[in-house]
């Protein structure tokens, strides 16, 4: 419960920094030629802007090998670390330590190349952020191992009777045994777990054996086993020692609970973070956002990252991440089922109309930020006006999806129904329809937006081009959205599991897609495009090309999290049926 709601805090925390986005970048009447002393990607001559690091022809090498480590690290190594985390898998804390060896081998190529280099971008925001995500990653990493032997402890106290001595000396001996996994004469095939060999007679009788008859010692004994596979290249290591002497006096009562606090608030944010990392990489590689460059930057980027994690949530809907919820296009399960606070919840549908009404409410007062002190022009009011509708479309949605509301409007209706006799009738059951949000306010303003920012006047052609085609993306997004809707209400949904209507791996795309392509849109990238005779369409293909495969990625992660996950409960099946949980 702690980490879904760690999960909530950390998107509304997200989302919630849209009005620190000033206005769009385009819009104060700030000529292209004011910004290409920031083109920072510019191959000609250094007298046109400063040199980036993109065109630092030395050392070109480590450059690129420091760029494919973060890539690796970040996007090849770190989700599957957090899937398997989040299934409190064995493997969870192997996978941890490849994932921060390798964040500190991309961290020592870092600290090389700078030392080789002259500092074309001073304080950038990418080198400052280096060193507190490898630490946090290392608490993370100690965390796990708490958690793990914790865990160890906590199993042994459920069983009803505690570890045996004679357990404890028979695991011994499987330790210090020249041939550990073998008892007697046997060929060795019956000493995996819940194997008779394992347990036969061909010992020689002893009290140890004798007191080990009982299934509940087995299953401490299968506790033990399991505990030792989670250990794994620690097992009887110093760390190892250390741990299991310190952990369960460090752990306990109320620090137990802050640490497992910290452990989830990481795990839940880590891969924002790392997205954050990799963002300020391609602003410092490129050399953009100088100066007053730094507030359109800001724009684009911040709202291009909140549509692209916008585009994620609404594919991980679709792949039932959120079915304990009801977002998953599926019927909202109950408080008997899910607990209190998730029944709570309210519907995803709310949620976004909640965060499109706080962007309108704050944006409206933050349009002329960037302008202060100026005289407002006519795409001031332009864009005053968008948040206006951002404001009333939000609120709206959010009355749409209110239960008050609805009863308020059935009032006149249910008002006779005390009249008449019939009253159970099944006429005056809710409809089928009720059971799902069908709110079309989110999509309607995603779409006018799409509308407006792709014919929006901008200072060059390819400018214009890229602006419509994420404006294009939303478009697709909200006739996306809405044939998802016609689906559920000519087929509301009738089970707990998502329904996984195909319009929304669509939706998804277009928003992950058109989420990208708004942060290319900034007037530096545009300039550079332009500095290297790069049209539109190049933007284009790699965006489409980038989005499916994070698609696909995102998906397999989703997969290995549920196969981990069935994984470490179909290994405990055993212990409980032996009696040791009953």
């Amino acid at each position: 419960m702690q980490a879904r709601a760690l999960t909530l805090t950390a998107a509304a925390a997200l989302l919630h920094a849209l009005p620190l986005a000033l206005a769009h970048g385009e819009d104060h009447g700030m000529d292209m030629g004011e910004a290409a002393d920031v083109g920072g990607m510019d191959s000609k001559p250094a007298a046109e802007g400063p040199l980036s690091y993109f065109g630092y022809s030395k050392h070109v090498g480590l450059l690129w090998t420091y760029v494919a480590l973060m890539v690796i690290t970040w996007l090849l190594i770190a989700p599957p670390v957090v899937m398997l985390s989040a299934a409190r898998s064995r493997l969870t804390v192997p996978a941890q330590f490849l994932f921060l060896a390798l964040q500190g081998l991309t961290l020592l190529v870092g600290i090389i190349y700078d030392a080789k280099t002259p500092d074309l971008y001073e304080n950038n925001a990418h080198s400052k952020l280096r060193w507190p995500l490898f630490f946090i990653t290392g608490i993370w990493v100690f965390l796990g191992l708490v958690n793990l032997y914790v865990d160890r402890n906590k199993t042994s106290a459920d069983s009803h009777q505690p570890l045996s001595a004679a357990a404890m000396a028979r695991y011994q001996r499987l330790q210090q045994a020249p041939e550990p996994s073998r008892y007697s004469h046997d060929s060795g095939q019956g000493t995996e777990r819940n194997s008779t060999s394992l347990y036969g007679h061909s010992r020689s009788p002893s009290a140890e054996s004798a007191n080990i008859a009982s299934p509940y010692h087995d299953a401490d004994l299968e506790d033990v086993v399991d505990f030792e596979e989670k250990r794994g290249v620690l097992r009887n290591s110093r760390v190892d020692r250390l741990m299991a002497r310190f952990v369960p006096h460090m752990a306990a009562g109320r620090s137990l609970k802050v640490m497992r606090l910290v452990y989830n608030l990481i795990e839940r944010t880590i891969l924002l973070l790392g997205f954050i990392l990799l963002m300020m990489g391609t602003i410092t590689m490129g050399g953009i956002a100088r100066g007053d460059a730094v507030f359109n930057i800001l724009a684009h980027y911040v709202k291009g990252a909140i549509f692209f994690w916008y585009g994620l949530l609404t594919l991980g809907r679709w792949m039932g991440c959120f079915a304990d919820l009801g977002w998953a296009w599926n019927i909202k399960p109950g408080q008997e089922l899910v607990g209190r606070w998730k029944s709570r919840v309210p519907s995803a549908e709310f949620t976004e109309s909640f965060v499109i009404f706080l962007y309108g409410a704050t944006n409206v007062f933050m349009e002329h930020m960037a302008a202060w002190g100026a005289e407002w022009t006519a795409q001031d009011l332009e864009h005053v006006s968008i948040s206006v509708m951002f404001f009333g479309g939000g609120a709206l949605g959010m009355l749409i999806e209110s239960k008050n509301v609805r009863e308020f409007l059935n009032a006149s209706i249910l008002s006779n129904r005390d009249f008449i006799s019939h009253s159970a009738d099944e006429k005056w059951e809710q409809p089928k329809t009720y059971r799902v949000s069908l709110n079309p306010m989110p999509g309607l303003v995603i779409l006018l937006l799409g509308m407006m920012m792709g014919s929006h006047h901008q200072a060059s052609m390819l400018s214009s081009m890229v602006h419509k085609q994420w404006g294009n993306m939303f478009v697709g997004f909200a006739m996306a959205r809405s044939v998802t809707y016609i689906m559920l209400y000519l087929s509301p949904p009738t089970s707990f599991l998502p329904a996984r209507p195909p319009s929304e791996i669509i939706s998804s795309f277009c928003l992950i897609a058109g989420g990208i392509t708004f942060m290319v849109s900034n007037k530096d990238t545009v300039a550079a495009l332009e500095s290297f005779d790069l049209d539109a369409m190049f933007t284009f293909v790699l965006t489409v090309g980038l989005t499916a495969l994070i698609m696909a990625w995102t998906v397999i992660n989703i997969a290995l999290k549920g196969w981990a996950f069935r994984r470490e409960h179909r290994s405990s099946i055993p212990k409980h049926s032996n009696g040791a949980l009953a």
